[in-house]
C-alpha cells in the first residue's frame, strides 16, 4: 500500500494522459463519469504519528475491485490526487451535523 505523502513530501500530482482521464500514474483510473463525487472531510494519519485534516473529493472502484478516494490534505501544498484508501489511515469524519 503507498504511503500518503505529508506536508514535507514531494509527490506530483497525478499523470493525465488521456482527456477525462486522471488518476494513478500514466492515466489509469476512472472516467469522470466513474466517480461518485462528494465532498467527504477526512483526518489523515501519517506513519510518524502526526495528523493532518483533509478531504475526499471522489470515491472510484477500479476493475480489481479496490477502492479509491481523491484526497487533498489540508495545508500540504500539493493537490488532490488519486490514492488506495485505507480505513486505517484515512479515517472519515462527520460531513454534517451530529
Amino acid at each position: 500500500m503507498p504511503v500518503l505523502e505529508d506536508e514535507r513530501g514531494a509527490r506530483d500530482a497525478p499523470a493525465r494522459d488521456e482527456p477525462g482521464r486522471v488518476g494513478p500514474g500514466r492515466g489509469e483510473g476512472p472516467v469522470d463519469t466513474e466517480v461518485e463525487w462528494v465532498y467527504q472531510p477526512v483526518e489523515v494519519h501519517f506513519g510518524d504519528g502526526r495528523w493532518a485534516l483533509g478531504r475526499i473529493s471522489g470515491w472510484w472502484q477500479d476493475a480489481g475491485g479496490s477502492r479509491w478516494c481523491r484526497l487533498r490534505v489540508a495545508r500540504s501544498g500539493h493537490p488532490a490526487r488519486w490514492e488506495p484508501f485505507d480505513p486505517a489511515r484515512v479515517v472519515l469524519l462527520p460531513a454534517g451535523g451530529l
